[in-house]
């Protein structure tokens, strides 16, 4: 996923560089199907990071009052788990935050297009 969400992160962000006029606003749409799609799999990834830091918890807390190596094991192999769950749910965050920013840049774009004279209103 992280190489998918990137790869169109960079298309995007050369389609815009050079936009054609006439695929702007196909293009947005497009961005906008992707958002939703990319925002599914980064709910998907908060549950499952959640899941696994309530299991953390209950294991750490099962751990400090019946202590074993058993259960030492278990608090560390969800640890294990963890820490890479929440650097991709980062990842995942971050990504689809910057495909906002494409989408507004894209917005942008396609109304100096559609109006022309609005560059001029903005120099008043």
């Amino acid at each position: 996923m992280r190489r998918y969400m990137e790869n169109y992160r960079v298309y995007l962000e050369t389609f815009l560089q050079n936009p054609s006029p006439e695929q702007i606003s196909a293009v947005r749409r497009e961005i906008l199907v992707q958002i939703g799609f990319m925002q599914h799999e980064r709910l998907i990834h908060f549950l499952v990071t959640m899941l696994f830091a309530l299991l953390f918890m209950i294991a750490m807390g099962i751990y400090l009052f019946f202590p074993s190596a058993g259960m030492a094991v278990l608090v560390v192999l969800l640890l294990v788990l963890l820490i890479p769950y929440i650097g991709h749910y980062y990842y995942l965050e971050n990504t689809v935050q910057k495909l906002y920013l494409l989408y507004n840049q894209a917005a942008a774009l396609e109304d100096r297009i559609a109006y022309p004279n609005t560059q001029m209103m903005e120099k008043l």
